[in-house]
């Protein structure tokens, strides 16, 4: 499996989850200690902590340790992987929209003139 498939796979499974897009969300503003991140959730640390591990280990997030203080900062590279994705999947959809589009306003000019033979 090409690497680039794997690093999309893990963007999105990471993004799958309500409580990590809102910490991708929390952390566009800048840097937040774990305490910062968790505080609007209801849940254990540890609980709360594979969260975090979840969007690292996509290479989402990166985290540094001061004494004990882990702060997580985002990587916009990564969310680049699924915007790169994303993007191709619209091109692909829009052109194929364009096709059908060709193909209906043929058939709708083939039918008028056919109609007008007729009469």
């Amino acid at each position: 499996m090409p690497q680039q498939t794997v690093e999309l796979d893990l963007v999105f499974k990471a993004l799958a989850d309500g409580t990590r897009r809102q910490v991708v969300e929390r952390l566009v503003a800048g840097s937040a200690s774990t305490s910062e991140l968790k505080q609007p959730f209801a849940m254990a640390l540890p609980s709360f902590a594979q969260h975090l591990d979840v969007l690292e280990r996509a290479g989402l997030v990166t985290s540094t340790k001061t004494g004990r203080v882990r702060t997580y900062e985002l990587v916009p590279a990564a969310l680049g992987i699924a915007d790169g994705w994303l993007a191709e999947q619209r091109r692909l959809w829009e052109r194929r929209l364009d096709q059908l589009d060709d193909l209906l306003h043929t058939l709708d000019r083939t039918s008028t003139n056919h109609d007008q033979e007729q009469s």
